[in-house]
């Protein structure tokens, strides 16, 4: 495989006179480079006027090398033909090299170029270009093809220094002009003898001066199309010349090929950070995102979006100031928002279109900031507050939502989180950490710190990131913040059912969802087997019709079939009254009374092996709720009386033991600091259970 670099413009703010007396003084040998060993002429030659100057030399570099390496190849030094044509008149040093030492397995190319600067003429541009193609190296074509990369890469750094150098000891010694080449006198009779009339302006005509009479000569490099090293430093930050040499290939690459709207200097260094620099990986990423961006028409996202008046009111998400490296700071109340509520009343589209224009907005306030710090700001920070975080948040069309959004962010908008602060993280925070953790990228989760409890508010909390008059008033700081504070989302505001089927939301729920009828004396119930003592079970359900009592039991056994009387058993009865409490089974969760419309998420930390059984039954009226499980008698009644039924939707799900027990321990021990909640630990949490909890 043929490895590239390509330089971006590089601007000497000298004369270019100047700076070709400075190139002269690193021949025949270069103290500041020690690799370069020396060079000799082979070859020289000038133009009739002297216009042009033509040097070609051999020059020798001493191979920093393992030494098993060297001497293996058996060469301490490499020589390479280098061909400069230096014009004078257009003002130009053109560059050529190609490597002489091992050129039937190793082919090396370099062009460098010297132009003036289209817009000053008192400043000149360097660009550099290289290849390097490996064919055979008595094995060791891919450590070679690292090593020589890496070395390349930073005698090109040290190659700009060295010139700095020269110029500064030509301006010290005395000399910071050097007038511009301009042709020998010619004899009366020679001027009348050339062909056609000469305009007595043209001599001037030829230089390429910033608004000059004229075109400027086709040599000329440099235009608007291409980067230089000053505009990279001062709004995309130091980048290395690997990182710089990326980011100029993928920008030309897309110049040359994309159909459409070319992304900004930034938008494509971020594809690149997200995928290390790794050139195709960025590009077939980048690839995705624009026609991604195309389909959806994301571009006008921020002019054409005006999300509901019921999301103004109780989205809990808001811009706030910036943090103290100069990042737009999001704050985000999640434990106040009702993402439940706001799901059935705008539906997941809009709540997915609302997150894209933050981000949108996000990446204009970078752009801002940027100019208005005046250093490179690329990303933002955001302050989730976990107050009033519940169960009632895991409600799982609701979860499935959020990682659907996870997942468009990290395709879209890779690298523009630069810091996520949690507070307040309450103990369910690991069943919501568990089940989106393995959506977010690596990167991306190294960026995270949390805080529980009242951490934040102490030395390594907040204070570290947010400058004290900016922490919003209801974390504890004197700044008064705008954000909406959520709440419950009223009913009266929910989608049509007919409303539902057009997003999409309802037919995705009921796949999700299973439904049940509970009759009165026949309960519904749900065998979970956990095969490992620290498992945890998750549920969510909605009441649909009716009051029902929600309880867990435990056995140690399979249920049996029940009774043969024909029909004794409803269809989602599992038990029978042969079972003992006590002794052939136990409960484990007190029983629940929930009500009609409402919704019921929670989850339980197993203690043993065994059968789990989740159990739905219709409520009794104060005093008499059953405390056991029916008897064929109350099932026969229940099947043959008239007499209402309960309905209701569920889900459950297991969770690993390993993922959920070193979420929490990992939150439980977290004080101050970060705490990489995904990974598994060796700690206990002990075998702690959650109740319930009624969302409305």
């Amino acid at each position: 495989m043929v490895q590239k670099y390509q330089s971006p413009v590089r601007i000497y703010k000298y004369p270019f006179e100047l700076v070709m007396a400075a190139y002269e003084k690193r021949f025949p040998t270069c103290p500041q480079i020690p690799v370069f060993l020396g060079s000799e002429v082979l070859r020289e030659s000038r133009s009739a006027d002297g216009a042009v100057h033509v040097v070609e030399r051999s020059c020798r570099l001493r191979v920093e090398a393992p030494r098993l390496l060297r001497k293996i190849a058996g060469v301490e030094h490499v020589v390479f033909v280098q061909r400069n044509v230096l014009n004078w008149r257009e003002r130009t040093l053109l560059i050529e090299a190609h490597n002489e030492t091992f050129a039937s397995r190793v082919v090396v190319n370099e062009n460098c170029s010297y132009t003036v600067h289209p817009e000053n003429e008192e400043w000149t541009c360097f660009e550099q270009s290289a290849s390097l193609d490996i064919r055979s190296f008595f094995g060791f074509e891919s450590a070679l093809e690292k090593l020589a990369m890496k070395q390349y890469t930073a005698n090109v750094k040290r190659g700009k220094e060295v010139i700095e150098h020269y110029l500064n000891e030509l301006i010290s010694q005395g000399t910071s002009h050097i007038p511009r080449w301009t042709p020998a006198p010619v004899r009366e009779e020679d001027a009348r003898s050339q062909a056609g009339p000469r305009d007595p302006g043209s001599l001037e005509a030829d230089r390429p001066c910033s608004g000059g009479p004229g075109p400027a000569p086709e040599t000329v490099i440099t235009d608007g199309d291409k980067l230089d090293a000053d505009y990279i430093e001062r709004y995309l930050g130091r980048l290395t010349p690997v990182q710089e040499s990326c980011l100029i290939q993928l920008r030309r690459w897309l110049q040359e090929t994309h159909k459409g709207k070319i992304p900004k200097d930034e938008h494509i260094l971020r594809f690149l950070r997200a995928r290390d620099f790794h050139l195709d990986k960025a590009r077939e990423m980048l690839c995705q995102s624009l026609s991604w961006r195309k389909q959806h028409q994301v571009d006008l996202l921020l002019q054409t979006w005006r999300p509901p008046a019921l999301l103004e009111e109780f989205y809990a998400g808001g811009w706030h100031y910036q943090d103290i490296d100069g990042r737009p700071l999001y704050i985000l109340r999640l434990g106040h928002m009702d993402t439940k509520g706001l799901m059935k009343a705008v539906g997941e589209e809009a709540l997915l279109k609302h997150v894209l224009s933050v981000n949108e907005e996000g990446q204009k306030r970078c752009e801002g900031n940027t100019k208005q710090f005046g250093r490179p700001i690329s990303s933002w920070t955001c302050l989730v507050d976990l107050e009033g975080l519940n169960m009632r948040h895991l409600w799982r069309p609701g979860v499935k939502a959020l990682l659907r959004m996870i997942e468009v962010v990290e395709d879209n908008y890779p690298e523009t989180l630069g810091r996520l602060l949690i507070v307040r993280a309450p103990r369910v925070f690991p069943v919501l950490w568990t089940l989106i953790s393995p959506f977010i990228n690596e990167n991306t989760r190294q960026k995270f710190l949390i805080y529980s409890g009242s951490n934040y508010q102490g030395p390594g909390g907040l204070v570290d990131y947010l400058d004290r008059d900016v922490i919003p008033d209801f974390l504890g700081g004197d700044c008064v913040c705008n954000v909406p504070e959520g709440g419950l989302v009223p009913k009266s505001l929910y989608l049509t059912e007919e409303e539902q089927e057009h997003t999409d939301q309802l037919r995705q729920w009921r796949e999700t969802y299973q439904s049940a009828s509970v009759l009165r004396g026949a309960p519904h119930e749900v065998a979970v087997e956990i095969l490992e003592g620290e498992s945890v079970i998750t549920w969510d359900f909605d009441i649909l019709r009716g009051d029902v009592v929600f309880s867990l039991y435990h056995s140690k056994q399979v249920p049996k079939p029940g009774p043969q009387e024909p029909g004794a058993r409803a269809g989602g009865q599992l038990t029978d009254k042969g079972w003992v409490l006590g002794v052939d089974y136990s409960r484990v969760e007190a029983p629940l009374v929930c009500r009609e419309g409402e919704s019921i998420q929670g989850s339980h930390v197993t203690r043993w092996p065994g059968i789990y059984l989740l159990q739905w039954q219709m409520h009794s009226p104060p005093g008499n709720v059953a405390c056991s499980l029916p008897g064929v008698e109350d099932v026969l009644t229940a099947l043959h009386s008239p007499g209402p039924k309960c309905k209701l939707l569920y889900y459950y799900e297991v969770l690993a033991s390993e993922d959920f027990r070193g979420s929490m321990s990992s939150l439980e021990s977290c004080t101050s600091g970060f705490s990489q909640l995904s990974a598994t630990t060796s700690s206990s949490s002990g075998h702690s259970h959650s109740s319930p909890l009624v969302s409305r």
